[in-house]
């Protein structure tokens, strides 16, 4: 995607050939700049901090925090520390888990001297796979709302309301559920997207409708308590969000506040749509509710929120009482019940275990 016509990926090799660069998405919307890692460390933060979040760019990140590390300390202790490090920095979004046992796999058998340049290699590669399953995820996706135009006599405007950031800067390019929307706005179908604010981090306001402002979507940033109105009233079309993960019988774990989305949308006849990649799947669980960890972040988030002030400056302010406590819960979970259908690479199923093994057989 581009930012003011230059075409940017959110994580890429610095010219050195070794140092890693990313885009620092906490600056956003009011600052576009990148930041340079230099080590696994460096890469942890990135992913800790959430300079870098969703669930295939923090993939892909780790990815890269693995060359980093064995680039500086190719042994089997560096290596098994690289990971737990890595590991450690967010628990819910299982693409993490995917691409450090990616890592692993192959890094493990092969003598240190030849670690480094195949990390590299391999890390390359998990970014430029999630480029191609996320385009494949907007073709797939764009039909759906091909088909919603249609409904509308192709001349009426499709509604679609998201939460959260979904787009390419949660993954490499194109994103996941902003994707199936570029596609079709790129192709000339008409469609408008309502851009929940998503508390406490805003990455509904500060993500979701600066990436799409600048490739030239229209849309309406709306706070998170007015999607089941808009529902109400007919002026939703369809809702397609993302996921960080989805158990391999369609439950969906997102950002805090999906599944009031999807409730509101079940109770108006809304299509939900839910947009992820393949490694996003984890196959080893069934029960969402039950079986899935959800992030509890620091009580900061909360409580104080960051802004432009009437001077231009940039500033952080606290907006509770002092001594009032705040939790932070960073995910829920949405029952498959609730989901209309799922969008892949591999085609749009439904939301069930049988949906799923009719578009990936190799895990029946």
């Amino acid at each position: 995607m581009k930012v003011d016509g230059k075409h940017f990926r959110t994580i890429w090799l610095a010219e050195d050939g070794w140092g890693v660069e990313i885009i620092d998405q906490t600056r956003l919307p009011f600052e576009f700049v990148t930041v340079r890692l230099e080590s696994c460390k460096d890469a942890a933060h990135a992913i800790f901090e959430m300079l870098v979040r969703g669930a295939p760019l923090i993939g892909a990140t780790a990815a890269y925090g693995m060359a980093l590390a064995v680039r500086a300390d190719p042994s089997d202790a560096a290596l098994k520390r690289a990971h737990d490090e890595l590991f450690a920095t967010r628990p819910t979004a299982v693409n993490l888990r995917w691409a450090l046992d990616e890592m692993m796999a192959v890094l493990g058998p092969l003598d240190p001297s030849d670690r480094a340049a195949v990390a590299y290699a391999r890390a390359a590669e998990i970014c430029d796979e999630d480029v191609g399953i996320c385009h494949s995820i907007g073709v797939n996706g764009a039909a759906l709302i091909k088909t919603a135009a249609a409904k509308k006599g192709g001349e009426g405007t499709v509604n679609i309301l998201t939460h959260c950031n979904a787009g390419w800067l949660a993954t490499v390019d194109w994103g996941t559920a902003l994707a199936p929307i570029y596609v079709a706005h790129d192709a000339g179908i008409r469609v408008h997207v309502w851009v929940d604010e998503t508390r406490p981090r805003n990455q509904g306001f500060n993500l979701t409708a600066w990436e799409l402002g600048r490739h030239g979507v229209p849309h309406t940033v709306i706070v998170d308590n007015v999607g089941g109105h808009l529902m109400q009233h007919g002026m939703v079309d369809l809702c397609i969000v993302g996921t960080d993960r989805t158990t391999a019988a369609g439950d969906v774990c997102n950002k805090i506040g999906t599944y009031l989305k999807a409730l509101a949308a079940h109770d108006n006849g809304v299509p939900f749509y839910v947009a992820l990649p393949s490694p996003t799947i984890d196959w080893t669980l069934k029960d969402g509710l039950r079986d899935i960890p959800i992030e509890e972040r620091d009580a900061g988030e909360v409580t104080r929120i960051t802004g432009r002030a009437a001077d231009g400056g940039v500033s952080t302010v606290t907006i509770t009482p002092d001594g009032s406590p705040a939790a932070n819960f960073a995910f829920d979970v949405t029952p498959s019940r609730l989901v209309t259908g799922l969008i892949t690479e591999r085609g749009v199923c439904e939301a069930s275990e049988a949906g799923l093994k009719g578009l990936f057989p190799e895990r029946a």
